[in-house]
């Protein structure tokens, strides 16, 4: 089974900067907050996030249109599922045509389980380890767990991934540059929008681009090269 060594040894040390980076925000600089009124008051990186979540929340831009903005982004971020719905679909095509699952392609199995790690992970950090909560906020009031930014983590990977299957499975050309940054812009979107309509602190975000980054290179070193016809 090829492999790409520098992709996997690339994920490894994003893998093990989130970790450091997850530890940091739980002890560097933490102390209650006045915007994030929740039961656990305490947020990590306490003067930063604050900074940035003021910035955003007096910045007539920002402010003026933060629900709008909150909205483009849940609308993009349904584009995941579609996404992933595509590249299933190439699975399942695959599995019935050559009617076994070993038959169909190492990259496409490997896609499907990285997918099955970040809804593992989103679960996770959504439920079990909760690190914080999100800032107080009129279109988004509910007390939900923040970190990592779970838009981030699904949009950056989910992207990321299908980047490197559309170079992977096409050939040179507009059509392909074209989807290739598609994706990228998709990503960027919603990475930046959860922070500027003020769901997200700006450790949420850094940590969702850190491990989804991880999770994607990790996939690219895995696959290998692409096999020559």
């Amino acid at each position: 089974m090829k492999t790409n060594k520098r992709s996997l040894i690339l994920g490894i040390v994003l893998l093990l900067l989130f970790l450091i980076f997850t530890g940091l925000v739980q002890t560097y600089d933490k102390h209650p907050v006045a915007p994030n009124n929740v039961a656990n008051p305490q947020l990590g990186f306490a003067t930063l996030n604050t900074d940035v979540n003021r910035f955003f929340s007096e910045t007539g831009l920002f402010c003026d249109n933060a629900g709008t903005i909150y909205d483009v982004t849940e609308v993009l971020g349904y584009l995941t599922w579609g996404v992933v719905a595509v590249f299933g679909l190439i699975g399942l095509c695959q599995l019935i045509k050559r009617k076994s699952l070993l038959k169909v392609d190492r990259d496409i199995i490997l896609l499907g389980c990285g997918y099955a790690v970040m809804l593992a992970l989103y679960v996770l950090f959504d439920k079990v380890l909760i690190v914080n909560y999100r800032p107080a906020n009129a279109w988004d009031p509910a007390k939900e767990s923040s970190y990592p930014s779970s838009h981030t983590l699904m949009l950056v990977f989910v992207m990321a991934t299908a980047v490197i299957q559309i170079v992977r499975r096409m050939n040179k050309g507009v059509l392909r540059l074209l989807l290739c940054i598609v994706c990228i812009i998709v990503a960027a979107v919603v990475t930046f929008g959860r922070l500027a309509c003020g769901v997200h602190w700006l450790t949420d975000i850094v940590g969702g681009v850190l491990l989804a980054a991880a999770l994607a290179v990790l996939y690219h070193g895995l696959i290998g090269p692409k096999a020559e016809a």
